[in-house]
């Protein structure tokens, strides 16, 4: 297996081969968004060393059943629409405590700096609307301004469990419409190494975004490939038993 460190390109046809590989997957568009902010910080929060399909999914379905709200998820081509359930909404609803009655008592972490996954949601939402942020269309202007975008994320670093690549908070940018980000967690790195690659964390989005590029440049096709795309092949693709 080909080891892949900060000072070590993959060679040619090693890259060739990825290409190949990951153009095999098909990527396609997002396929669903959640129509609230409050519900894309639940899902970022609780998917880090969770089930996807158990554990978080039916979580952010009973948080929305909290709100009246029996769609939480629309089709991601259906257009922007009022957030059914803001932040200070969800603020007002929930502490800890009856938080952890709709979810559970999983931590963001199994070390000693973890706390519990309802507190970090929380602490979320604290530092979004300390910035002025309560809705998803709030969350997804703030992407644009770079002076902001920086303030909030270096913010949200501080949530205890965020680890030190910064995975969550990639995947809580793409859940808000950032489709340049990756989530390069177990899942996609699995898909590296059934390749023949055995790549670090922090390696994982400089070769995504590589990949992205060579996939583009293929004469013919359709439509630009995003990194989101990509990365939801994979991360498909990875958690399939084989």
């Amino acid at each position: 297996m080909q080891d892949l460190g900060m000072t070590k390109l993959l060679d040619e046809a090693t890259m060739d081969r990825l290409t190949t590989a990951v153009v095999a997957l098909d990527p396609k568009p997002r396929e669903r968004r959640w129509v609230s902010l409050s519900f894309a910080i639940t899902d970022a929060v609780w998917s880090i060393g969770a089930g996807y399909a158990s554990t978080v999914v039916p979580l952010v379905y009973r948080v929305a059943l909290q709100f009246d709200v029996t769609e939480p998820s629309v089709a991601a081509s259906t257009p922007s629409s009022e957030d059914p359930v803001p932040l200070r909404m969800f603020a007002d609803r929930f502490d800890v405590a009856s938080l952890l009655e709709s979810a559970n008592k999983q931590r963001t972490s199994t070390g000693a700096g973890g706390i519990l996954k309802a507190k970090a949601v929380l602490e979320h939402v604290e530092i979004f609307r300390a910035e002025g942020i309560e809705t998803l269309d709030d969350a997804r202007q703030l992407l644009e301004d770079k002076s902001r975008f920086e303030r909030v994320d270096s913010a949200l670093r501080s949530v205890a469990g965020e680890g030190s690549h910064g995975v969550r908070r990639g995947y809580l940018w793409m859940l808000i419409g950032d489709d340049h980000r990756i989530k390069p967690d177990r899942m996609v790195l699995r898909w590296f190494r059934r390749q023949g690659v055995d790549i670090a964390v922090c390696d994982a989005a400089a070769l995504v975004h590589e990949l992205v590029a060579r996939i583009n440049r293929i004469p013919g096709r359709a439509a630009p490939t995003t990194a989101w795309e990509l990365d939801h092949a994979m991360w498909n693709a990875g958690r399939q038993r084989l």
